[in-house]
């Protein structure tokens, strides 16, 4: 979950490893540091802190050199500090290692490691792993390359790891396992990093490296092998993103620039799949598995966190729509209680990144069962849409706020249009019906546009809760996963301990929180359980609870009987998640913000949980 930035080639290095650390600092940052070859020695400079501690660290050091590196960590393997920051180091100082992942076996190689005389000067497993090498080298006389190469075949667990030697400056190794890492091809130079964010300045054409891959990197030379020592030949892709997406464009922060760029990703995600005139729904990505659709017989959907409560909102919508059934799994749990998958069943996986660990396992497990794999995906390129049979990008556009709010909602559109394309397969829903469905999903953006118009009134409305403790979401139904993702939203940002539950659940436990000095967020909009939901409101106010409901525009019943209400447009009861939650998303970033919180980087989150 750490940010890795190399660099080699004809320029200055370290401007360019910096800005890339702050472009992938959403991936972690508790501590920073780089490592250059200057004045022909290999220097490291690290901190624990933001990368712009780093900077004023470094700030006055002659940092000139056209080959470096850099990494952004979210901890592991011990707590943020100066020691534990990377790079790590050899013993002798002359490799320099930097890491994103875990070292599984790393305790047992170190054990071996002190019993030789290795000396450790942090707490971490990637420590572990250039003493390793060292070892190795010394130890059989082999090169650096096939040092490396041994090292990795003894390890267990996932990496993403760029490695310098100061006996050979003009070098930079690079490998993979289960971790993201990508390479951008310039003219007489290259540039690593976790993520195409850092690159995208310098060069559209990049590598992804595939697991168990090494690449050795000269500034004129490209050479890769697999661990098992295979030569293979680089596939050279074109970067879609654009440079500007990567700013703020005039907002206080990533998260609210890209809640208001919702209409947009929306818009982007249904582009030429939909076609309400025809009632026809169309994913190139999956079409070759039309006749596996036609005959499932069950769906399993595996997420983590937010992709998980998308996953909860697809249940609804397939099963309503297409009507087969489905299970949704927190992907970090599936393969831990030996599932029963067979070839007839189908696996969605769900993950903004496309490198989410947990995930990337449930999806091993389910291939070996014989299941066929959907993956649902934001991020070109990535692990999951690459070990996936088909699947759906959401075309969402890059997202940097740690905490994701235009990920879900495109996650939700995706499930929509599956949910609408597996239906038409299996003829489980007429053409006229379809047509009147696509053609309201057709409005959703321009609906979306009209609910961000709220967002002054939720601002009011946060001042008045930014101080409370507690808060409780509530919803029925489809509404159930949004009262979730909610409280999520809630608690990532502005650290208020939050929980979403059914609403008939309330009075199975949660009903005895409820006091004045508790908020509940209800999601009431006028759809199959309004009634029902007016009785839960009502038993909150009979508990003396402050209530927040989101309701249908007009609605004067619910407005009657509560302390506030946020309006919506009126929608059809399959596309309420994808308005309803556009409140909440605001109602979190507007009381984080009054908190004083960093909303983009909340503390303890990193937005690609590459490990298990």
């Amino acid at each position: 979950m750490c940010g890795i930035v190399g660099y080699i080639g004809y320029r200055d290095a370290y401007p360019i490893v910096i800005k890339g650390l702050h472009r992938l600092e959403y991936r972690g940052y508790d501590s920073a540091g780089v490592a250059i070859f200057n004045e022909n020695n290999l220097k490291v400079y690290k901190k624990a802190g933001k990368v712009s501690d780093l900077e004023n660290f470094i700030a006055g050091i002659d940092t000139k050199s056209t080959v470096g590196m850099g990494h952004t960590r979210w901890a592991t393997h011990g707590a943020p500090s100066d020691r534990n920051s990377h790079p790590h180091s050899s013993g002798d100082r002359k490799l320099t290692i930097i890491h994103n992942g875990i070292i599984e076996n790393y305790s047992s190689i170190k054990e071996a490691l002190l019993e030789k005389g290795h000396v450790f000067s942090s707490d971490t497993d990637t420590e572990v792993l250039i003493h390793l090498i060292e070892d190795i080298q010394k130890e059989t006389g082999l090169d650096l390359h096939e040092s490396v190469r041994v090292a990795l075949n003894r390890v267990v667990g996932a990496y993403a790891i760029v490695i310098m030697s100061a006996d050979d400056p003009d070098q930079l190794i690079a490998a993979r396992k289960g971790s993201p890492m990508v390479i951008g091809v310039g003219k007489g130079e290259y540039f690593i990093a976790s993520d195409a964010t850092p690159i995208v300045e310098y060069t559209k054409n990049v590598i992804y490296l595939n697991d168990n891959e090494i690449a050795y990197i000269r500034r004129d030379d490209l050479l890769i092998k697999t661990i098992d020592n295979t030569v293979q030949t680089p596939y050279i892709q074109k970067l879609e993103l654009q440079l500007e997406m990567l700013e703020k464009g005039g907002y206080d922060h990533f998260m609210l620039k890209e809640i208001y760029e919702q209409p947009r990703s929306i818009l982007n995600c249904l582009r030429g799949r939909i076609y309400p005139e025809q009632g026809k729904v169309q994913l190139g990505g999956v079409k070759e598995y039309t006749e596996k659709l036609k005959n499932v017989d069950r769906i399993i959907i595996v997420a983590c966190g937010t992709s998980w409560h998308a996953g909860l909102v697809g249940e609804y919508l397939i099963e309503e729509y297409a009507r087969v059934p489905v299970e949704v799994e927190y992907a970090s749990e599936f393969r831990y209680r030996n599932p029963i998958i067979t070839e007839k069943d189908l696996v969605i996986a769900i993950s903004q990144s496309g490198e989410t660990a947990d995930t990337m396992a449930a999806i091993e497990l389910a291939k070996e069962k014989g299941a066929t794999i959907f993956g649902i995906c934001n991020v070109v390129g990535a692990s999951i849409p690459r070990i996936s049979h088909a699947g759906v990008y959401t075309h969402a556009g890059p997202e940097i706020g740690v905490a994701s709010t235009k990920a879900f909602t495109a996650q939700v559109t995706a499930l929509t249009l599956m949910a609408f394309y597996i239906a038409q397969q299996r003829g489980a829903i007429t053409e006229s019906k379809l047509i009147e469905h696509l053609t309201e999903l057709n409005t959703i953006p321009s609906l979306i546009e009209e609910t961000l118009k709220t967002n002054e009134h939720i601002k009011r409305i946060s001042e008045e809760y930014k101080s409370a403790s507690n808060c409780l979401f509530l919803g029925r139904g489809s509404s159930f996963p949004v009262a979730l993702e909610g409280a999520l939203k809630l608690k990532e940002i502005s650290y208020i301990h939050a929980e979403g539950y059914p609403a008939a659940e309330m009075k199975h436990g949660p009903i005895a929180l409820i006091d004045e000095d508790m908020p509940v967020v209800f999601i009431a909009t006028q759809n199959s359980s309004y009634e029902k939901v007016i009785s839960n409101i009502q038993e909150v106010r009979a508990r003396g609870g402050n209530v927040i409901a989101i309701v249908t525009e007009g609605d004067v019943t619910v407005k009657n009987m509560v302390e506030h209400v946020i309006e919506i447009p009126q929608v059809s009861e399959a596309f309420v998640p994808l308005l309803a939650t556009i409140p909440l998303q605001l109602l979190s970033y507007h009381i984080a913000v009054m908190r004083g919180c960093n909303v983009d980087q909340p503390r303890n989150l990193a937005k690609s949980v590459t490990v298990e």
